[in-house]
């Protein structure tokens, strides 16, 4: 007797780049996928906890490289899932910070496949962590900004204006086709001097960094030959990174100690 399809979407974060920072939650929901379609940033390596039958599909998205429409892999989202039951979505980093998501579960939901969603750890943070830079720290850093660069039309998110007006640590994604213009806006808002960190493939064996000012990381980021994938981080926070601060900065971390101690 043939067994019934159960159709099921589970929108699963693959994390940064580094396997070994995939849940223990996706691990379990890979393991019990008849279909994976998997996205370019998403680590190859994780296929690894897929079972033996199941299908894998590459469905690559990347700034400059679309294996598959946004359309075509919805298509594909909804055939799979009524053939063979359960699919899995691996998104690098999490789903819900620029993956995407929405289009995909409103696309199943439309045809009344239920959905999952299991969080990833996003490269927001997590890539900024490997390099030491917390994005928040006292007396540096009150906030973040998490922002993309390119918006769905092509052209620089208007978010990026505001950030750069912010004293808020700003991280840039999908950004660097745009870095010499967000750059500029950084540097009319007076921030010429800040401290800027791109890391290219962070938390994988690949993994590099340059660090420099709003005013030179252009120029550095292209003579080191720097690339997507890649996050920007723009603010003070930056100096962390050396483990080493600047006399300046380590002043206004003492004394923002020093305050809230006396409070």
């Amino acid at each position: 007797m043939k067994t019934a399809i159960t159709p099921h979407l589970s929108l699963v974060g693959a994390g940064p780049g580094d396997p070994d920072l995939l849940t223990l939650k996706a691990v379990k929901t890979l393991r019990a996928a008849k279909v994976i379609l998997y996205d370019a940033l998403a680590n190859e390596q994780l296929l690894q906890y897929a079972a033996p039958d199941a299908i894998t599909t590459f469905v690559g998205k990347r700034f400059g490289c679309h294996a598959l429409s946004q359309q075509a892999i919805n298509q594909l989202i909804i055939e799979s899932a009524l053939t063979y039951g359960h699919v899995v979505r691996l998104k690098g980093g999490d789903p819900f910070v620029f993956g995407r998501a929405q289009e995909e579960i409103d696309c199943a939901r439309s045809h009344n496949i239920p959905v999952t969603v299991v969080p990833g750890i996003t490269s927001a943070i997590a890539v900024a962590a490997s390099q030491m830079i917390p994005v928040t720290c006292r007396g540096l850093a009150e906030s973040f900004w998490v922002t993309t660069g390119t918006t769905r039309t092509g052209h620089l998110s208007a978010d990026v204006q505001l950030a750069a007006q912010s004293s808020a640590t700003v991280v840039l994604l999908m950004a660097m086709s745009k870095l010499e213009q967000i750059m500029d806006l950084f540097a009319a808002n007076g921030k010429a001097s800040t401290p800027v960190a791109i890391i290219q493939d962070g938390t994988t064996e690949r993994e590099r960094m340059v660090t420099g000012t709003v005013k030179d990381i252009v120029f550095k980021a292209e003579y080191g030959g720097f690339t997507n994938p890649a996050i920007i981080i723009v603010g003070e926070v930056v100096h962390l990174a050396a483990g080493s601060l600047p006399a300046q900065v380590n002043s206004v971390i003492t004394s923002y100690t020093a305050v809230n101690k006396a409070s």
